[in-house]
């Protein structure tokens, strides 16, 4: 038999081939991971860091801002075109929302499948804009260069204040205030800790924060106790049309919703793309002529007014899931949340402080504040929050954390000067202007009455420590790319009284009287039939507070003054400073505030801050709407309870505290670089370094065994 002359491998041969094997393999495990380290998304060149789209937002130019002029025969076919111009920007935002991955992997995927495609949609539909103007008319000049849009900081406001110096909402989470001095939050307290940019939505998306992913954060809301009394302004009441109107016309308890906008797109379904609450007339839609609203049902309790008042609705964010959940304007926009009904609405009208007042012309379309102010900046906004108690303090680009018993307002005083001539203009403002601050219309236009509404909502402070958790968040619908920014508040209303009842109105308030069905208190309810979701309405007869403003069911005192501000001076006052402790500590006079917390933001295309740059036109130009409404003074201290029977209007507080900074540094962004991140990273190439160790011992272990 042959003997088997091959050779066993002795001990330290093995030992060799083992730790060849440990080196090779802990080798490729760090190749690997060196090489996937180094194609990563997050370099500081791309537009987009990680976290894609959680901590961005899409900015377009509003071309229906710049339309001032556009012939009749033209309108119905441009304001088409610019609902579609909505509806690009929106489905864009929707696709940058789903896209989080790829925007994270790819630093040009955004620009590529995003950016580019809603340029070259947008300058198509503009050019149809500029054609069907141009079959009628004069060809508007410069909107080619409307089409681009860029990606920024979902923190970064558009910087436009009525006083052309921007500043409004800093992206550091501060403010410059008119008046005060800037006052920031230490990060510890009610605002310490929020729902920030990298908060998963319930859908595995990186979003903005808030139930859908697109807010609201933490950095949205501020304590109202740390805000500074607003200064007095001039009161209408004290003037030679000191009465005061109040039409009584439910709070919607029926549910009368849609997402549609009879005034700025008419004719086209989800044209607002978010959802309006609406009292008084029944046949509000995006396809109701005028005569559909002359002869609607309306839940006023004065049947001679059927004008329409609707605003966007404000929801908690508490995962609740409502009608319109799966519906455009909805839960598809980013919508989503539980509906409040309001408490109360008080629908007020009163005079001017320099003159008397004349008649609004039958079907005068208002809008005041801007859905779109966030992007746009606040020329045009007009937004005021509050709480109960604390009405002399205004908020303009923060929601309220309102005391234990106090309710949060939020309230709207309309333009109160008409050019004399239209009832609507292309861009929906230049045919109404607001009151200067001494009280006087612009050259060519003449003083209405002022439609001031004061909406209350029995919601508790949202427990910004945890992310609305324990306590949810609200906010109101807005655009989807708008993030539900507490500065995009507006209202809207069409004047379809009966033309004897405005004379009556107009009657009452030029002879200092106080009339209306609104005027001596009783019930809140909704009286009309309703249609549209199933607007039935309630029964009630009156409003609850008779236009007063003062003290609610839960016993707050208020005070009365429903906000508003000068006329050139929206960018509000810098605001209160949260400790924590509910203690708002306040800089001294010309102390800067304290800077926000560094924090990691998402590398953006930097838009030149035209906005912040370009002067609101003063108050006198005709024409010009860029400063909230002028109005009664306020009291520093909250006032006490009139009898219902004395009706007094909602009072202004003279210039809107524009929001604080209180929660400056406390919205979370896409956070990259900490240490259980690295690790997760890190950890193949810590096994493979491991690994080559282990196989070298084992080889030189091997070299002194032979």
């Amino acid at each position: 038999m042959a003997q088997n002359r091959r050779r066993r491998p002795t001990g330290g041969r093995r030992a060799s081939f083992a730790a060849m094997a440990l080196i090779l393999g802990g080798g490729g495990l760090m190749a690997a991971n060196v090489y996937a380290s180094a194609t990563e998304d997050g370099t500081e060149g791309n537009s987009v860091r990680k976290g894609g789209n959680s901590a961005v937002t899409i900015d377009c130019p509003d071309v229906g801002a710049k339309l001032t002029t556009v012939p009749d025969q033209a309108s119905a076919e441009v304001d088409r075109e610019l609902a579609v111009l909505d509806e690009q920007v929106a489905a864009a935002y929707r696709q940058l929302q789903q896209s989080a991955q790829s925007v994270r992997e790819d630093a040009g995927f955004a620009d590529n499948a995003v950016m580019n495609p809603l340029k070259e949609k947008r300058g198509a539909t503009i050019e149809r804009i500029a054609v069907a103007i141009d079959r009628v008319g004069d060809r508007p000049e410069g909107l080619e260069s409307l089409a681009s849009c860029t990606l920024r900081a979902s923190d970064d406001q558009a910087d436009e204040g009525a006083d052309g110096k921007g500043d409004e909402n800093r992206g550091d989470g501060r403010q410059d205030g008119q008046d005060q001095g800037d006052q920031g939050q230490d990060g510890k307290g009610q605002g310490g800790q929020g729902q920030g940019g990298g908060q998963q939505d319930g859908q595995g998306r990186q979003g903005n924060g808030g139930q859908a992913g697109n807010g609201p954060v933490a950095a949205d809301f501020a304590d109202i106790t740390s805000v500074q009394p607003a200064r007095q302004t001039p009161d209408p009441r004290s003037g030679p049309s000191r009465g005061v109107f109040v039409t009584s016309c439910g709070v919607n308890a029926g549910g009368l919703f849609n997402s549609d906008n009879v005034i700025v797109a008419p004719g086209v379904s989800n044209g607002a793309h978010h959802f309006h609450d609406y009292v008084g007339n029944q046949s509000n839609t995006a396809f109701a002529s005028d005569d559909d609203l002359a002869r609607a049902e309306t839940s006023c309790v004065d049947q001679g007014d059927k004008s329409t008042y609707y605003w966007p609705v404000l929801r908690l964010q508490n995962g609740a899931q409502e009608q319109d959940a799966q519906s455009p304007g909805g839960g598809v926009e980013g919508n989503a949340g539980k509906i409040i009904t309001p408490k109360d609405v008080t629908l007020t009208f009163v005079g001017n402080p320099r003159s008397k007042v004349t008649a609004m012309p039958r079907l005068l379309r208002v809008i005041t504040g801007d859905a779109k102010a966030f992007v746009n900046g606040t020329a045009n906004a007009n937004a005021s929050w509050s709480c109960t108690g604390f009405e002399d303090r205004q908020l303009k680009d923060k929601y309220p954390l309102c005391p234990s018993g106090s309710d949060v307002v939020r309230t709207f005083r309309f333009q109160s000067c008409w050019d004399g001539s239209n009832i609507d203009s292309a861009n929906h403002r230049t045919h109404v202007a607001f009151a200067g601050a001494d009280g006087s219309c612009p050259a060519g236009f003449e003083a209405v009455p002022q439609l001031v509404q004061r909406i209350v909502y029995d919601v508790d402070a949202p427990s910004l420590q945890d992310g609305g958790r324990t306590t949810p968040l609200f906010a109101v619908d807005s655009f989807p790319e708008q993030l539900h920014k507490a500065v995009t508040d507006h209202g809207d209303f069409i004047n379809v009284f009966d033309e004897s009842l405005m004379r009556e109105m107009v009657d009452c308030i030029n002879g200092g009287r106080q009339c209306g069905a609104g005027q001596n208190g009783g019930g809140n309810g909704d009286t009309g039939t309703g249609e549209n979701n199933g607007g039935n309405g309630d029964t009630g007869t009156g409003e609850n507070n008779g236009g007063n403003g003062n003290g609610d069911d839960n016993g707050g005192n208020g005070s009365g003054n429903a906000g508003g501000d000068d006329a050139g001076n929206a960018g509000g006052n810098g605001s209160g400073n949260d400790d924590g402790a509910g203690q708002g500590a306040q800089p001294s006079a010309g102390e800067p505030a304290p800077e926000a917390p560094a924090r990691n933001q998402p590398r953006v295309d930097a838009k030149p801050s035209a906005k912040a740059a370009t002067a609101v036109p003063p108050a006198g130009s005709g024409g010009e709407i860029g400063a909230p409404a002028t109005a009664p003074p306020s009291a520093s201290a909250p006032a006490q309870s009139q009898p219902q029977s004395q009706v007094q209007p909602p009072a202004d507080t003279g210039t809107g505290t524009g929001g604080t900074g209180g929660t400056g540094g406390t919205e979370q962004q896409a956070v990259q670089g900490g240490l259980a991140e690295t690790g997760a990273h890190l950890w193949p190439g810590a096994l493979g370094a491991l690994l080559v160790i282990g196989g070298f011992v084992v080889l030189r272990r091997g070299a002194r065994r032979n």
